[in-house]
């Protein structure tokens, strides 16, 4: 790619290259022999010098992810989502249509049970979390979303904060598949080029930090007066539209992979098995990088069946069921998505106490 996904400049400046690992979302069965060729895919984020979009480089995978299991952490932020947008009065009208993540997840049911119809032509009220992201060209997927939302209705868009990502050094949010990660600035510059305007956001705790925002065609009175919300959001959001701010995701991917390897091997060394629970395509990356084999992690968990017999993406490390986890009688569990922490603590009682972070890596402890 030689030019920014939502504005056609090609002053892109590289932020953050991780260089050649396996694709994020090709989970090889586990019997399979682990192939040279198998972490030869470049990765790597550009951010846009005249939008400040940060975007995905390039991306030579192709999709195939196994579907997942929709995260408890999840559901209930739509829940607490949708219950805000209604109190606030945006969810106005009778039709609903939703731009789905290939990830799944849904809230038309949310919406159906409030009185609104899915259609597949224009709608009141058009959804996306966390599905245009997905989309190779940014200009056109804003375009096609502002198309579907029909006059005097409103899109609901959510999508994962840069400045989260930055802030808590999210390098791994970065991953084949994920074009376009979003500040408020870039975002509000891609929906006004579609002809909407940004006038409502909400910020959730999920995924470290996401915004859900609304937007309302420029014609809509609604679209002359934003809410301060807006305003603040986007002085705060200022600084991640500059590459040597960005650029810092550089240094914490460099140290995370360096931590993990250090805190399994100390582990290992000690006689400790460590297993890990996730077998999410943000940390395909990181168990590449860090070398890791069956001596460090004996194997990770997930509840997606799709992916149990399989094995994580350039290793030997065997995806296995929850049963078989608490059956291993594991010293440590590494949690590779820490907003599952209060689900598997419910879900697996066998194992609290056990379960450890990103947190106690970085910290080389624990």
């Amino acid at each position: 790619m030689n030019a920014c996904r939502a504005c056609g400049h090609d002053d892109l400046r590289r932020v953050l290259d991780v260089g050649a690992v396996p694709a994020a979302d090709h989970f090889p069965p586990a019997e399979q022999p682990v192939a040279a060729e198998e972490g030869a895919h470049p990765l790597a984020m550009d951010l846009c010098a005249d939008c400040g979009l940060a975007q995905l480089a390039d991306d030579d995978t192709v999709t195939a992810e196994p579907r997942g299991v929709e995260p408890l952490a999840l559901r209930e932020q739509a829940l607490d989502a949708v219950q805000r947008v209604e109190r606030a009065g945006w969810l106005r009208g009778a039709t609903v249509r939703e731009f789905g993540s290939p990830h799944g997840g849904t809230w038309v049911p949310l919406l159906a049970e409030r009185g609104f119809a899915p259609v597949d032509a224009t709608a009141d009220v058009v959804l996306d979390c966390f599905g245009i992201m997905h989309e190779p060209d940014q200009r056109g997927a804003f375009a096609r979303r502002a198309a579907a939302t029909a006059p005097g209705g409103v899109l609901l868009l959510q999508y994962h904060s840069l400045s989260a990502i930055i802030r808590q050094g999210q390098w791994n949010a970065l991953r084949h598949g994920h074009f376009a990660y979003y500040s408020l600035p870039a975002l509000v510059r891609l929906l006004e080029t579609a002809g909407m305007r940004v006038v409502s956001a909400w910020d959730f705790d999920l995924y470290g930090g996401t915004v859900l925002v609304a937007a309302v065609h420029h014609d809509d009175e609604r679209a002359a007066s934003p809410e301060a919300v807006i305003a603040a959001t986007l002085t705060a959001d200022a600084a991640v539209t500059d590459p040597a701010v960005v650029g810092g995701l550089q240094a914490a991917a460099d140290d995370y992979v360096a931590a993990l390897r250090s805190w399994l091997t100390a582990h290992r060394d000690s006689g400790r098995r460590v297993y890990g629970y996730g077998a999410a395509s943000r940390a395909v990356a990181a168990f590449a990088m860090a070398g890791l084999d069956r001596s460090l992690i004996a194997g990770v968990a997930d509840a997606s069946a799709a992916k149990q017999g399989r094995r994580m993406p350039g290793t030997d490390v065997p995806i296995i069921s929850p049963d078989d986890l608490v059956a291993a009688v594991p010293d440590l569990v590494l949690l590779t998505l820490p907003d599952l922490l209060a689900e598997v603590s419910q879900r697996l009682p066998e194992l609290n106490g056990r379960w450890r972070t990103d947190d106690h890596v970085a910290m080389r402890s624990g």
